[in-house]
């Protein structure tokens, strides 16, 4: 217990020192030292009253103190041969020049998908348009990734069908997926699928919703004769029947008065259609298509 008139507690126990416990009054006749000691002035030791032990409630550890993660103690950061990439969002329409800069298709980043009925020459402009600009330009063909499917492959030329129907919806998505990545990063993209005007929301609807609404569709599409030449020159999957490829072409006129500029590259070789492919995109930056 606290004495009561507040005098300060007595020290811990040490070795050498008495034990706690009430001390006994010292007394004035005890013998002093013998003479000759130092320090000894011959009068009896002073000694102050003893204080009783002051006994403390025991007391639970204090908790260890929270630990601060400093800057260098946190895990470093792997950044050897790591690129922070931007993730792809949906493209939006492009600006139009100022009035005094004429358009330029040529190094713009851009999102363009070229329409057109099998045997139009879609593929082959489309990579060389993608290998002769001035900037990074990626060619995403539909076919090819549909055909990345291999056990299950729906080939819609045996009989279109909700597995063939799926697949196709599967890779625009997976096209569009990729065209987003690719612009997010500065990489130009074009795409090539024969979209049918007569079903929009499959179609053209599909695409601007998996890329955004600054993509530029465009449209090829030769004479027929034209479109039947090319195909007897394919092999494998990619050719179609004449009959398929005739009623093909006849949904494809529907694009006339659609208001999405339409290509005749029925004279033209591939270097010839993507140049005309370069002026139509340049127009279309200044007005784009309402689609």
């Amino acid at each position: 217990m606290q004495h009561a008139g507040g005098s300060p507690l007595p020290p811990p126990h040490r070795p050498g020192h008495m034990s706690a416990g009430p001390l006994p009054q010292a007394s004035h006749a005890q013998q002093p030292p013998p003479p000759g000691v130092p320090g000894f002035s011959g009068a009896p030791p002073h000694h102050p009253p003893a204080q009783p032990p002051h006994i403390q409630a025991p007391q639970a550890p204090a908790p260890p103190p929270p630990q601060v993660a400093h800057p260098q103690q946190q895990p470093p950061r792997e950044t050897t041969g790591h690129v922070q990439l931007p993730t792809g969002a949906p493209v939006a329409v492009p600006s139009p020049p100022p009035a005094q800069a004429p358009a330029d298709s040529t190094s713009t980043t851009l999102a363009v998908l070229l329409i057109g009925p099998a045997g139009a020459g879609k593929t082959s402009v489309a990579k060389y348009w993608a290998e002769s600009r001035r900037v990074p330009t990626a060619h995403i063909s539909l076919d090819d990734v549909r055909e990345w499917v291999r056990s299950g492959f729906a080939d819609p030329q045996s009989g279109w069908n909700d597995n063939s129907e799926a697949q196709y919806r599967l890779a625009r998505r997976t096209c569009g997926f990729a065209a987003r990545n690719f612009l997010a990063n500065g990489i130009s993209c074009i795409l090539d699928d024969a979209v049918f005007p007569d079903r929009p929301v499959v179609g053209l609807g599909g695409w601007k919703r998996h890329v955004g609404p600054g993509l530029l569709p465009v449209v090829l599409l030769p004479g027929l004769e034209i479109v039947l030449d090319r195909n007897s020159r394919r092999s494998g999957n990619r050719r179609l029947t004449d009959e398929e490829v005739a009623r093909i072409h006849g949904r494809m006129a529907g694009w006339y008065g659609s208001g999405l500029p339409i290509i005749d590259n029925s004279q033209l070789d591939v270097p010839g259609t993507a140049q005309v492919l370069d002026e139509v995109l340049a127009r279309a930056i200044t007005s784009p298509p309402k689609w």
